[in-house]
């Protein structure tokens, strides 16, 4: 019998603490929502106190329902405002300003409660009480998370690969994970490469020393950063030090999970990466639910943008000359070609050549008139007809026009995979990036639709909703 002597030992404390990113935001979860409900107990007291009410168990069971309502608004407008997000939750500032936020929007909806239906069943202090204890809480908390857990959790990673995708990943790393992920160092076995420094971090070795490296630095995480088929020795130490406790990750899977977009010209070989295949664009149910809410808010929409209509329509005509509404050729799922309707923002003449422009940041085409209409995001709300009439959702990647397309398919690797879904009024890469003007902007985008495409659901769509609510209200539109 062969005696399989390990090529290296495990560092087992270190490899025994390290936390994987689920177990990270799963803590974040249980904590936030033990402190959401310690706030509003000891906010019902304090509102029974001023309100002259006994504090029972049974008043405790009344309020029951309330609790678990306002729980679930503070983990949906918590997510919507990225309090969950791993860079957001290990820095404190960040942490203070997402949670800020969240409890003072729980507050304005409470107060548009009360003054429109006023809720002769609740302490009339205890919402503000809670506005008051909660942020304390729960910032203590997130402090606590950032000095404690991610010192002690931290996980140490080398990156197999020092070409692009190797500097894109360590890059990625220091910008958004350094709390959570420490890279220690590069291998890679181009002689030319030895002893480099990439964004500060060394090469320190070639894949050959992989196993005694991981050992020596303690190393919990190896983050493969080859885009083209990994030679077999190279795989069996890999797998050796897989064997022994090591996390193994791809550069696509570790960029994904950190940035929230999908790294399309680091994908290598690996296509599948990249398509959409298991999504919930396939699932019968998620598309039943999406389309019966699509129609619901659009025939809303509609009926309010219709008393809204005849004052918008004077604007814009008072501004320029021409029609209220504009029309353009976009293509949609599959390619089918639609016309999508908006309200005119431009004047009449702005391509008069007949070439198709993209925008730009400050375009003097846009009017007096079109520039408020697109920081407010009105000039899409005629879109919801486009929405009535199945060619597009409301959450999708934005549609993009046909003299666009030909180029960005020929210069962007997978653009086409946008297209397995109904363009959007709004989208993930519309909430995170900002507006489109050019080919490398269009690929940055591509990033984030593709990133929605994989992830679809119900909690993703309502995140962009919130999201692009909380756009409209403070005039972010451009």
């Amino acid at each position: 019998m062969v005696d399989k002597k390990p090529l290296l030992q495990i560092n087992g404390n270190r490899r025994a603490l390290s936390m994987q990113l689920t177990e990270h935001r799963n803590i974040l979860f249980v904590v936030d929502g033990l402190l959401v409900f310690v706030s509003l107990l000891v906010g019902l007291w304090l509102g029974a106190q001023r309100s002259g009410w006994d504090f029972s168990m049974q008043l405790v069971g009344q309020y029951l329902p309330w609790f678990a309502a306002i729980a679930l608004v503070y983990f949906v407008l918590a997510s919507a405002n990225d309090a969950y997000r791993l860079r957001v939750a290990a820095d404190t500032a960040a942490s203070f300003l997402a949670i800020g936020k969240t409890v003072l929007q729980i507050f304005a909806v409470y107060l548009l409660i009360y003054a429109l239906f006023p809720p002769w069943f609740l302490p009339r202090h205890f919402m503000g009480f809670f506005t008051l204890i909660a942020p304390i809480l729960l910032l203590s908390w997130r402090r606590v998370y950032s000095s404690m857990f991610v010192s002690v959790f931290q996980r140490t990673a080398i990156v197999v690969g020092a070409g692009w995708a190797g500097e894109t990943i360590a890059k990625t790393l220091q910008e958004f994970g350094s709390m959570h992920f420490k890279v220690v160092g590069f291998v890679d076995d181009d002689p030319a490469k030895q002893q480099l420094r990439l964004h500060g971090v060394p090469v320190i070795g070639t894949t050959s020393e992989l196993p005694g490296l991981v050992e020596a630095q303690g190393v919990t995480d190896i983050v493969m950063a080859i885009s083209r088929d990994v030679p077999g020795p190279v795989l069996a130490r890999v797998m050796d030090c897989y064997e022994h406790g090591v996390q193994v990750s791809t550069m696509p899977e570790l960029y994904e999970r950190f940035t929230e977009r999908v790294p399309v010209e680091h994908v290598g070989d690996n296509w599948f990466v990249v398509l959409p295949l298991n999504g919930n664009s396939r699932n019968l149910t998620f598309r039943l639910v999406k389309r019966v809410v699509d129609v619901l808010v659009a025939l809303v929409g509609l009926a309010i943008f219709g008393v809204m209509l005849p004052a918008l329509a004077l604007a814009i005509k008072l501004d320029s000359p021409g029609p209220v509404f504009y029309r353009q050729r976009r293509v949609g799922r599959g390619g089918q070609i639609f016309e999508l309707v908006k309200l005119r923002s431009m004047v009449t003449d702005a391509e008069k050549d007949g070439a198709a422009r993209w925008a730009e940041k400050y375009d003097a085409r846009v009017t007096i008139t079109g520039r408020f209409l697109r920081r407010t995001r009105l000039d899409e709300i005629p879109q919801l007809l486009n929405v009535l009439r199945g060619e597009m959702s409301l959450i999708g990647p934005r549609p993009e026009r046909p003299e666009f397309m030909a180029e960005l398919q020929a210069k962007i690797p997978f653009y086409r995979t946008r297209l397995t879904v109904k363009p959007g009024l709004t989208g993930w890469a519309q909430v995170n990036y900002d507006y489109g003007r050019s080919v490398v902007d269009a690929l940055e985008k591509l990033r984030y639709d593709l990133y929605y495409i994989k992830h679809q659901s119900v909690r993703l769509d309502l995140i962009i909703a919130l999201k692009t609510i909380n756009t409209i209200l403070l005039l972010k539109g451009v």
